[in-house]
């Protein structure tokens, strides 16, 4: 890629991993090398699934399911932090060996919000990764810094759902 810009994928709606799932499949097909870095869902899900099966796209995430927030214990906030902060690092690696095009950082917003991160060092990482690689950022209320800092932002709303109506998330739809 010529020049690494910054997106955001935002929004109360459904779609904002999806988007980034589209956009690292096209970087990948026009022989990207590709990171999906995936923050607070741990364990398996359908996008990293797939991706993971493909030679030019890393996959890093937690392999531990963790509560939702608001039910995690303190020593599981730690843990998790641990966990992205490992991840983090381990992007800041790659990036400055030249290893990719294209960084996703999914749902990177809440970890940020909820302090599961190093806030510095990701700022950090944001600026020394742009302008050398593409990078997408999703998840919902993104820091005032992010949407000052943007390229792209794309907001998705929420005008309808089915788990209004009770539905729960399906498999293949909604993970």
């Amino acid at each position: 890629m010529k020049e690494g810009l910054l997106h955001v994928y935002c929004g109360d709606g459904k779609g904002k991993t999806t988007a980034a799932v589209g956009l690292a499949l096209r970087a990948a097909a026009a022989g990207e090398k590709v990171i999906f870095a995936q923050f607070m869902k741990g364990g398996r899900s359908g996008e990293t699934e797939l991706l993971s099966r493909m030679e030019q796209v890393d996959v890093l995430k937690s392999e531990k399911r963790f509560p939702l927030y608001e039910r995690m214990s303190s020593e599981e906030k730690e843990e998790l932090r641990k966990i992205h902060d490992g991840i983090l690092e381990t992007l800041t690696e790659k990036v400055k060996a030249g290893e990719c095009g294209l960084v996703v950082l999914d749902e990177i917003t809440y970890p940020w919000k909820w302090k599961l991160i190093d806030r510095e060092k990701l700022k950090s990482f944001l600026q020394s990764a742009r302008g050398r690689v593409e990078i997408v950022c999703t998840g919902r209320d993104p820091a005032d810094f992010l949407l000052e800092e943007a390229d792209y932002i794309t907001e998705m709303k929420c005008a309808r759902h089915p788990f209004e109506r009770g539905i729960p998330a399906r498999e293949g739809v909604e993970y």
